[in-house]
């Protein structure tokens, strides 16, 4: 029998917490700062209702109905098309591969923070500690080069991880209470505090004020899009893996919409930390789109300045890394967890057995991560997964749904137990069939373009080689893509040794 989340909470916390990630404490607050805070929000906000919130509604409610992970799920909509489930499994792959990277990383900086109580107002030493720690080269070069704290703090993010899902259902439940509440309350108490700070006002308004000139830059709708296809954890085979897990009377209407506007809302109390903080020390001008540079480099450089006391410097700093720890431990099961369901479903595996072995297998890969041209590394991943394979795969999916399967079949099984807001079919219809798959075509055209424009080669003023682009990042691009052909070829032979796979459609599955 297959498992169950034993409440709604549990579901819609689990949601949220694989929604709400690092992201949203550090690269929301940059890009509302690049893009004229308010009129950044605004954009964000109508990415959200016409692309993020249907495409999330798609993805749960077609698991709810099949019981199945990503592969399992499409192929009930069209048998021809598996391929596009495993493509969004191996983005997971690749994701939380590096992504316990980072989560190793905001580990490193919780144990280290008691060294800021020596930096008060030193902000060229409390700029310079993760980058001294890590060993970073800044190139691809530098592989005999390990930083042993990190290494450490790498097993121990694989290490939480693990305990989180071992029990599927059962454990994410009880830990996405803490982990989702754990990380508002300290978003809360730093936001406080940055209000307290002078000049805090000046930031409260950057953000909320919209500069309308902004809208102007194509930049700007360009990066809200891709913040909130990002941020929602789409295209990455988590919601389905969530949502296959679902009671058949689970309201997903409403549910959805409460994953998503809290996604919003923790973005925005992020920023309003960001803000004021970095207003309040005088820094305002210094915050980075740059996720990483803004939570390792140019924030502890606030954290620093915050007061006096190097005492509240400190404590204030173990407060902000343990908060990126609980966003950053729930977004790392969840994409195990996808992963790990399709797998199971696929070969009919003991759970518990693919999530270890999945675990020790990418916890193997991701010790690239801790060597000094892990950093460089890391970038190339990050932007050839996000710029490419995740468009996609969002883009497939919505073709597999709007143009390869009857569409308001979708929309029917969404509308099943909605009792008052019904998803209506003008809003869901032309999102799934015309504008989202048009949107993410035209963001994905847009970053090709311009990596042609930058010579062919990402980060080259970074120092990063042709070679480098290639190894981890065309060639990790065409290993995902032939994903659905690697699982075939496992499938032909092992169906030589009698396995049979689950083939049966969405009206076949309506019937047993």
């Amino acid at each position: 029998m297959r498992e169950k989340w034993s409440s709604r909470s549990s579901f819609i916390l689990a949601a949220i917490g694989s929604a709400v990630g690092l992201g949203n404490a550090w690269r929301f607050p940059g890009l509302a700062s690049k893009y004229g805070g308010g009129a950044f929000l605004f954009v964000y906000l109508v990415a959200m209702l016409v692309i993020g919130i249907p495409l999330l509604m798609m993805e749960i409610s077609v698991a709810r109905y099949t019981r199945q992970g990503a592969p399992g799920s499409i192929r009930a909509m069209n048998k021809k098309l598996e391929g596009v489930g495993w493509l969004a499994v191996s983005n997971g792959i690749g994701i939380s591969i590096y992504y316990a990277a980072v989560f190793a990383w905001v580990i490193l900086m919780f144990f280290m923070s008691f060294k800021f109580a020596g930096m008060t107002g030193d902000t060229e030493a409390a700029s310079s500690l993760w980058l001294t720690t890590i060993k970073t080269t800044g190139t691809t070069e530098g592989w005999t080069t390990i930083s042993w704290p990190v290494l450490g703090c790498l097993i121990l993010a694989w290490v939480f991880a693990y305990l989180c899902i071992r029990n599927g259902t059962t454990s994410v439940g009880k830990v996405v209470k803490f982990t989702v509440s754990l990380p508002v309350i300290c978003l809360l108490i730093m936001a406080i505090r940055g209000m307290m700070l002078p000049d805090a006002m000046a930031g409260f308004a950057k953000l909320f004020i919209p500069d309308w000139s902004a809208l102007a830059d194509s930049n700007l709708w360009v990066d809200a899009i891709g913040q909130v296809f990002y941020s929602l954890s789409t295209a990455m085979a988590i919601m389905f893996a969530y949502g296959s897990f679902l009671d058949k009377n689970s309201n997903i209407v409403v549910d959805t919409l409460i994953i998503a506007f809290s996604d919003l809302l923790i973005s925005v109390l992020a920023g309003i930390v960001m803000f004021t903080t970095m207003a309040g020390v005088g820094m305002l001008d210094s915050m980075s789109a740059s996720g990483i540079a803004t939570a390792f480099i140019i924030y502890p450089q606030a954290i620093v300045q915050i007061s006096g006391s190097s005492i509240f410097n400190m404590i204030f700093a173990f407060i902000f890394y343990f908060c990126l720890i609980t966003l950053a431990i729930d977004s790392l099961f969840s994409i195990i967890e996808g992963v790990s369901t399709a797998v199971s479903d696929k070969f009919n595996l003991n759970k518990k057995k693919t999530t270890l072995i999945l675990v020790i297998i990418e916890g193997v890969c991701s010790l690239i991560y801790v060597t000094g041209a892990g950093l460089a590394i890391l970038d190339i991943v990050d932007y050839f997964i996000n710029s490419y394979t995740l468009l996609i795969t969002g883009i497939l999916e919505m073709i597999v749904a709007g143009w390869f399967f009857k569409t308001t079949k979708i929309l029917e099984e969404l509308n099943r137990n909605t009792k008052g807001f019904k998803m209506p079919k003008w809003w869901f219809l032309p999102s799934i069939k015309v504008i989202s798959p048009v949107v993410l075509a035209g963001l994905f055209i847009w970053n090709l373009v311009n990596l042609i424009k930058s010579g062919g080669i990402y980060g080259a003023a970074d120092g990063y080689s042709l070679k480098a682009n290639i190894i981890f990042g065309w060639a990790l691009v065409v290993l995902i893509l032939c994903s659905g052909l690697i699982v075939k070829l496992i499938v032909k032979i092992k169906a030589g040794k009698g396995y049979k796979e689950d083939d049966r459609t969405w009206d076949e599955l309506k019937e047993s």
